[in-house]
């Protein structure tokens, strides 16, 4: 995510460094290549002028105090002021004090709408809610059964009227949620390839008749400037209350996201980073302008793993790791949890500085999947205990999983080596600190990512 715009900003900010002060003439250049770079980045030309023009107002003339380099002093500044121009703070949903909340979601056909109002049920069914997702898209072809199977996947009712006019529906679901307890009504408008009269006015009707407390605008991340015109366009009509950007996983170059709340002054509520249903964020202005320059996440890769983790679950593990009994039945339920967070290069990303370590690196998101293959191959006397897997067991368990002899040489192995870290951390007391040190020496990387000479495979 953020790519492009974080190796462009890079680039840029090393002009200053080594600077004792900035001064007007050696942040000149670095502010355009600053400028330029987001303009590649798609955004806005006028919110790209006015970010410009407010880094420069901040900085210049600012002493370099301490340990502090005008390389850092200028990342701070650029930090402080994409905070401010994607929001300041996270904006939460908006719930009706009575129930039901209703929820309207608009945008253009091939956005991801109908695919985020699932994300956002399962979303708000995680919180507790009992939502109801309501197809008002009569016109295009599957559009209904796409819901039903989005909505079978968290077990969500689905109200549909295919007969009926998609006014009639909405009036009718907000009703239906009413007599049956669902408290939160989710409606999937119908969406056109571009902007149309027709398209509108169905939506402003919608809008009248079930008064909705939210109308979140969908658009799709990767068309960059083209999002920020749309969104206008939507927001000029609808006076929608928040922006979800979707596709963010994709070749998006962040111009949407610094772009957006600026240009409609509406703020952005989610993105979406995958097909899954669990692909959704809450769109944290802080947490965005970190990744943009290229300082991780740390908070939400912390809060996906809580997510994933019990209390109960991590306890037993701890005790298993003190005990010297983890064993590869321990490993595989790990790496099932762990999938289930996102992918790999997503994961990776939020750790501070290995944005650009993997910039030119091609991530195999398939060593898991091996890895998985491997270990279900074993016998549950072998996963239990691996020092009894022999030669004989090991070409067995490389025919049982498809793969070859070195590939399951290359598991045991540093599976054995994550063993001795986790044996030397519980003498260590646990100290992160420790465990940087001790997996820095050893060169281990997670399981099946890495090639034998730590190389990341391509």
């Amino acid at each position: 995510m953020f790519e492009n715009i974080q190796a462009r900003l890079e680039q840029a900010i090393k002009r200053i460094r080594g600077q004792a002060k900035i001064t007007e003439s050696n942040i000149s250049e670095a502010l355009q290549e600053i400028r330029d770079a987001l303009l590649d980045a798609d955004v806005n030309f006028h919110v790209a002028k006015q970010f410009i023009d407010d880094v420069r107002t901040k900085a210049l003339g600012q002493e370099v105090q301490g340990r502090i380099t005008p390389g850092q002093l200028i990342v701070k500044i650029m930090y402080d002021e994409m905070v401010l121009l994607m929001g300041s703070t996270r904006a939460a949903l908006v719930m009706s004090p009575q129930p039901p909340t209703v929820i309207v979601v608009a945008g253009l056909q091939g956005s991801g709408k109908t695919t985020f109002c699932g994300k956002l049920a399962k979303h708000l069914k995680k919180q507790g809610k009992q939502p109801l997702l309501v197809a008002a898209d009569v016109y295009r072809p599957a559009a209904i059964e796409q819901l039903k199977l989005l909505a079978q996947q968290v077990t969500i009712p689905v109200y549909t009227q295919e007969s009926s006019s998609p006014v009639s529906i909405a009036k009718e679901a907000v009703e239906y949620a009413k007599r049956y307890a669902r408290d939160v009504v989710i409606i999937d408008t119908a969406g056109r390839l571009s902007i149309d009269e027709e398209m509108m006015q169905e939506a402003e009707n919608i809008k009248t008749a079930v008064k909705p407390h939210e109308i979140l605008f969908v658009c799709d991340s990767m068309t960059g400037q083209d999002a920020v015109h749309t969104a206008k366009a939507f927001h000029d009509r609808l006076a929608f209350t928040g922006v979800v950007l979707t596709k963010m996983d994709g070749d998006t170059r962040g111009g949407a996201a610094l772009s957006i709340r600026a240009v409609v002054q509406k703020p952005i509520k989610f993105i979406s980073t995958g097909e899954k249903l669990d692909n959704l964020e809450p769109f944290y202005p802080d947490r965005i302008a970190s990744r943009i320059l290229g300082m991780g996440d740390i908070l939400t890769l912390v809060e996906r793993a809580q997510a994933e983790f019990d209390e109960e679950q991590a306890k037993k593990l701890e005790q298993k790791i003190l005990k010297n009994d983890f064993n590869f039945e321990d490993f595989l339920e790990q790496i099932q949890h762990m999938k289930k967070m996102g992918s790999l290069r997503d994961l990776l990303g939020m750790l501070p500085g290995m944005d650009k370590a993997l910039r030119n690196v091609q991530i195999d998101e398939k060593a898991l999947v091996r890895v998985e293959a491997i270990i279900y191959s074993m016998t549950k006397q072998e996963r239990r205990q691996p020092k009894i897997i022999n030669g004989s067991r090991r070409k067995r368990i490389a025919q049982g999983s498809g793969t070859s002899i070195q590939d399951v040489n290359r598991v045991l192995k540093q599976f054995e080596d994550m063993q001795k870290i986790m044996k030397q951390m519980t003498k260590a007391g646990g100290n992160m600190k420790a465990l940087q040190n001790l997996m820095n020496q050893a060169g281990v990387a997670p399981v099946g990512m890495m090639q034998p000479h730590g190389r990341l495979r391509r």
